[in-house]
């Protein structure tokens, strides 16, 4: 194993999908990254990967066939609809919307996290982070919201469990929001362990009423700080995840949790996210040969994000 190597993952097309001006999920998250990894140099030490579209046959691994032609459909529409003039978004939500692009882009960040799941259980990299929007982990078995269309981290699970035939696969989720998508899709699966901590009562307003054993919810308050998170990560998730021994994390690696994002109000700094990957990282590294694959999910201020990203990417790739 190429132990140490790092793989990126992002395309051109992530940057195509937007929802209109103004919204917070929007290109320039990518470009906020990307200039960080740039001035940093961080992104020397990256492996930069192709990333391919997902197949359709792979996203029914995770969603619902009728959910996936829905979206299609809408798209087809939406483009002739365009041609004679008319909107360049349709909304699906009072937060979500599609344009001409979305589907491509949602298929192409599914791509990513299957393409990183392959590379690092050939053992090619040893852990990858996948630069992706839209993000994945409010979308459920079908059904898109919150911002997310299909789920990129479910998709990767279910492919590792399905395809590579793996018995145990963990989820760590660290965004400011409940996974909802996440855990409406792998609930009740004995071979994952899904453990997140997430702001509550807060959009999704889920999470915290009587979650499958498989599922490790952490609620925590409003203002919580850093290390209080800490403390729950250490006392809670490491003790199931020794007992757990995962064969492959993945991380659902949203950085609006940060004290300086405005879309929640927890109080986590880019040196808590770098404490919480590094404990992954040693979890992975008894267990897992080292193999995680990270998505990214929220994250709205773009420099606590960058930060963010750079502090958990240092981590990743040791340097």
């Amino acid at each position: 194993m190429a132990v140490g190597k790092t793989g990126y993952f992002t395309h051109r097309d992530c940057w195509l999908h937007e929802m209109g001006p103004g919204h917070p999920e929007c290109p320039a998250r990518l470009d906020a990254i990307e200039d960080r990894l740039l001035i940093t140099g961080v992104g020397d030490a990256l492996e930069r990967c192709e990333v391919p579209v997902a197949s359709l046959a792979e996203i029914e691994l995770a969603h619902d066939p009728m959910h996936i032609a829905a979206l299609q459909g809408l798209t087809g529409r939406l483009e002739q609809e365009l041609a004679a003039g008319g909107p360049e978004h349709r909304q699906l939500d009072t937060d979500t919307s599609i344009n001409r692009y979305t589907f491509k882009a949602a298929l192409r960040a599914a791509g990513a996290t299957l393409a990183a799941t392959d590379a690092v259980l050939a053992g090619e990299l040893e852990n990858a982070f996948c630069a992706v929007r839209p993000p994945g982990h409010h979308a459920t078995h079908n059904q898109a919201m919150g911002f997310c269309f299909f789920n990129n981290v479910a998709v990767g699970v279910k492919y590792a469990l399905e395809r590579h035939h793996l018995k145990r696969v963990a989820v760590i989720d660290f965004d400011v929001h409940h996974g909802n998508g996440t855990e409406d899709i792998l609930a009740g699966d004995e071979r994952v362990l899904m453990c997140g901590i997430f702001q509550h009562p807060f959009y999704p307003f889920s999470g915290d009423k009587d979650p499958a054993p498989n599922m490790l919810n952490v609620p925590i308050p409003a203002y919580t700080k850093g290390m209080d998170i800490r403390e729950i990560v250490e006392m809670m998730w490491i003790p199931r995840l020794e007992e757990f021994k995962p064969e492959l994390i993945f991380i659902s690696a949203g950085f609006d949790a940060h004290r300086d994002d405005d879309m929640g109000q927890l109080g986590m700094t880019e040196n808590d996210f770098a404490w919480i990957t590094t404990r992954i990282k040693d979890i992975a590294r008894r267990f897992s040969n080292g193999r995680i694959v990270s998505c990214l999910e929220g994250g709205y201020v773009m420099e606590a994000l960058a930060r963010s990203v750079e502090a958990h990417l240092r981590v990743l790739a040791d340097i």
